[in-house]
């Protein structure tokens, strides 16, 4: 052993290792006997053991005997929480300048492809004997805490209850299940019809929180328990957050987002992948349009992948309409419609929501704000928790948050949501009818194949009047945008199956109910505006199909009730557009009318009060 080694060791060290020094032993002594015993040994050893428990207990643990301190605050009885609990967490990637790329050495074409020839295009929904479900949640993991808390809370629990279909806007979209709507009736052709189009509209994929919540909001939540951090502490079931980090950005896809968009393109393709032969044989490309938000683009691109295969280019045209202010869009009309950022007419949802909240969140609050030290918890926030369980797990897979409540709170929560779309973006709100009027106008005029004859809503002259940019005549659409303008649209088309519970009450959930976001409004939601031929129908056929649950069509005038929820084209467009003559666009979005909030006043069809009417 070298000399150093030995000097910079501590002495303690220093005296169990071996020596090199010359060490004479003392000579051994004489053995003498003690007076002690065989009890007096186990008792010393006893002893040094009680001692030794006494001080792992006083000195080393983080417990303490109650007897010999006083009760503190239960704030004093634990750590506070990490100076970094509610703190954004951000993993940039890709890095802005790798120093290991090197573009040229890694073309993404380097010819030698093989053999490349194609089959038949597929034709699920005309050829198969059924039509696949989609079950809405891969990659996403439930609480495993979920059975615990429902069987300790309601003697009704279902163990078949999945809480990813009870997220309103923010569950992952699934097929729901047949009849849902009130047509016992599946999206395959009916009898004796067979397919000839489709009119797609669906909904950006799982996204991250949006900059602004009127209710809620994540980020709001987590900044405030991050400023104060060096103030409070968790215990129990909220442990967690001793260490917990906000890990969402903001309004952009999630990489499940992204899936979903791409699951979606593909199932169309292998529903609806023969109508290409259309263009073949008319030696066109189909035009799908988007918006140029993010995640509207990039929902666009990951359907178009899906549908068309990588690479996509020279199979089809997409148009990206700007979403802005002043800029007309059909698939974004709150840009132009004054009226739809006037809160006290767009965002009347908030008090109807704020009562609900405090009449199924009150268990939750009682359970856990005893587990928040330092920080008081309300309604409020007991509330962003919900919402971070489903942000947190369309994000990153899962959510700790999603273990603190029970099935009806989970049935509360997505109820909250409905009552939030209802009175904001469907049939409840005074500017829901206006802003999707402009989406059934250019219906209308594809059904028809006839340019929009006057634009005084939120169509867009300049490129609906363009053959290239808005083509007629053809067999495919593809439209991509927001939860509220698929509401929107839902209420202009007067699909009145869905208002009949209308007003929603905020004291109780209607049983049986037909009016659930959750159905109409999750992520990816796609309505499919299926056209036919049908042997026993001298008309065209048109059957509106929502998340593959067929949607009767008896709120339309001229639709009758019908089996399959078909109805003849030529008496949808005569409603349609008829129903385009009575909304007055320049009175709902700029007219100086006013309603007063909560149930003094009220729609169940989504329109402004009349003019002359007491609160206009």
């Amino acid at each position: 052993m070298s000399t150093s080694y030995k000097e910079s060791a501590d002495p303690e060290s220093q005296a169990l290792l071996p020596q090199d020094n010359d060490y004479v032993p003392p000579p051994p002594s004489s053995p003498v006997r003690g007076p002690y015993r065989l009890r007096h040994v186990v008792l010393a050893f006893a002893a040094g053991i009680l001692s030794a428990v006494v001080v792992e207990f006083l000195v080393c643990s983080r417990y303490t005997l109650p007897f010999l301190i006083p009760d503190p605050q239960p704030s004093v009885l634990a750590d506070f929480a990490s100076p970094d609990a509610g703190s954004t967490e951000v993993h940039r990637f890709p890095p802005p300048s790798p120093t290991n790329a090197f573009p040229s050495l890694f073309p993404t074409h380097v010819g030698h492809a093989g053999p490349t020839p194609t089959g038949a295009e597929p034709a699920l929904v005309a050829t198969a004997p059924s039509y696949p479900l989609h079950t809405g949640a891969p990659h996403l993991l439930g609480p495993l805490a979920l059975n615990r808390n429902s069987s300790g809370s309601s003697p009704k629990s279902d163990s078949t209850f999945d809480i990813f279909k009870h997220w309103g806007n923010l569950s992952p979209w699934f097929s729901v299940e047949r009849g849902s709507f009130g047509v016992d009736s599946g999206p395959e052709a009916p009898p004796t019809c067979r397919v000839t189009g489709l009119h797609l509209l669906h909904r950006h994929g799982a996204r991250y929180p949006t900059e602004w919540a009127s209710y809620g909001g994540p980020a709001n939540f987590s900044a405030r328990l991050h400023n104060s951090a060096d103030g409070w502490t968790t215990t129990g079931d909220l442990e967690f957050m001793n260490n917990w980090t906000y890990k969402l950005g903001e309004e952009i896809l999630t990489p499940f987002g992204r899936q979903q968009l791409f699951d979606l393109g593909v199932s169309m393709r292998m529903k609806y992948g023969f109508l290409l032969q259309n263009f073949t044989e008319s030696n066109t490309l189909p035009v799908f349009r988007t918006e140029s938000q993010d995640r509207m683009l990039a929902s666009a691109l990951n359907f178009a992948i899906g549908f068309f295969g990588y690479p996509f280019e020279g199979q089809y045209q997409q148009s990206i309409t700007i979403e802005d202010n002043g800029y007309n869009n059909t698939l974004a009309p709150y840009k132009t419609c004054p009226n739809a950022g006037d809160r006290t007419k767009s965002d009347r949802a908030i008090p109807y929501v704020k009562q609900w909240a405090s009449i199924y969140l009150k268990d939750a609050l009682d359970r856990l704000r005893p587990q928040m030290h330092g920080y008081e918890l309300t309604i409020e926030d007991v509330y962003v928790l919900q919402q971070l369980c489903a942000y947190e797990t369309v994000a990153i897979g899962y959510s700790k948050f999603c273990e603190l409540f029970t099935e009806d709170e989970w049935k509360g929560f997505n109820y909250a949501l409905d009552l939030y779309f209802w009175y904001d973006s469907a049939f409840g709100s005074p500017v829901a009818r206006v802003q999707g009027i402009g989406y059934v106008q250019e219906l209308v005029s594809r059904l028809t194949h006839t340019p929009i004859p006057v634009h005084n809503s939120s169509t867009n002259a300049t490129l609906d009047d363009n053959p290239a940019t808005f083509p007629l005549g053809q067999s495919l659409y593809v439209d991509a945008t927001h939860e509220v303008v698929v509401l929107n649209v839902i209420t202009a088309l007067n699909l009145t199956n869905f208002a009949v519970d209308g007003p929603l009450p905020a004291d109780h959930i209607p049983e049986h109910r037909a009016f659930k976001s959750s159905h109409l409004a999750p992520f990816a939601t796609n309505i499919q505006f299926q056209l036919l031929t049908c042997d026993s129908h001298p008309d065209p056929q048109i059957r509106i199909i929502i998340n593959d649950g067929v949607v009767p069509l008896t709120g339309i005038r001229g639709c009758p009730e019908d089996r399959d929820g078909k109805c003849p084209v030529p008496a949808f467009v005569d409603a349609q557009r008829e129903i385009i003559g009575k909304t007055d666009w320049n009175w709902a979005c700029h007219g100086n009318w006013s309603v007063p909030p909560g149930p003094a006043w009220n729609t169940t069809t989504g329109d402004a009060p009349e003019p002359g009417s007491v609160f206009a």
